[in-house]
């Protein structure tokens, strides 16, 4: 029984350093878990808090996919209108011909809840294609669809050339169209405003003028 004691404590030992392992093993495990089950979630949620969600609004959009081909945005200002509020920038380039891309995109915004927005200054300036503008909730939109830029191919391996109005005008058509999208803020919309009457960049003049000095003028002393 002697013989038996020593050999019956290492065996113990032995089980106990197994189980401690197992148990550490699953600490680990479930630690990993843990951290995995909580990062996948905020890694969507920092996610959703750094894209705007008017992107996401405009990705939306049920157009079809040759008006779509290629888009790129971009953004400025804050969302919370810190000092500036948010300006949402979105390009898109459309295999199809300047007509048939805006009425798609008109069609899209019309069944997204969009309304067509009858506004002085839409566009600011003469646009060549189709310039209209749209409001929805606290938003606005700008969309402006015109045919492409035109660059001629490269001659005997030369670098392209920006061509001049005149060299542009002759150049070779371009297939497809090009789409701006603009959306901001109806408050920070100077649109959404009251508008003057006149032009003052046609008249020259203030529409608002700011009274200086006595508005009462000076008095005209009575003869004694």
């Amino acid at each position: 029984m002697d013989d038996d004691g020593p050999a019956e404590g290492g065996a113990r030992d032995q089980h106990r350093r197994v189980r401690e392992r197992q148990r550490l093993r699953l600490g680990v495990l479930v630690l990993v878990s843990v951290l995995l089950l909580g990062a996948v979630p905020v890694f969507f949620g920092l996610r959703t808090f750094s894209r705007d969600p008017v992107f996401d609004t405009l990705d939306a959009l049920d157009v079809p996919g040759w008006a779509a081909a290629k888009t790129v945005d971009d953004v400025s200002g804050s969302r919370w209108c810190l000092l500036d509020c948010r300006l949402r920038e979105r390009t898109v380039t459309s295999e199809r011909s300047p007509q048939e891309t805006a009425q798609a995109y008109e069609a899209a915004l019309a069944r997204d809840g969009w309304q067509r927005w009858q506004v002085a200054r839409c566009p600011e300036k003469e646009e060549k294609g189709t310039y209209n503008c749209w409001r929805r909730d606290e938003l606005t939109l700008d969309l402006w669809v015109r045919a492409p830029a035109c660059v001629p191919p490269p001659v005997d391996g030369e670098p392209a050339v920006v061509p001049t109005p005149e060299e542009s005008a002759a150049a070779q058509e371009c297939a497809g169209s090009l789409v701006s999208v603009k959306v901001r803020n109806a408050i920070d919309d100077e649109r959404t405003r009251p508008q003057p009457s006149t032009d003052p960049s046609l008249t020259g003049e203030d529409p608002y003028p700011t009274l200086s000095g006595d508005p009462l003028g000076e008095l005209t002393p009575s003869p004694s």
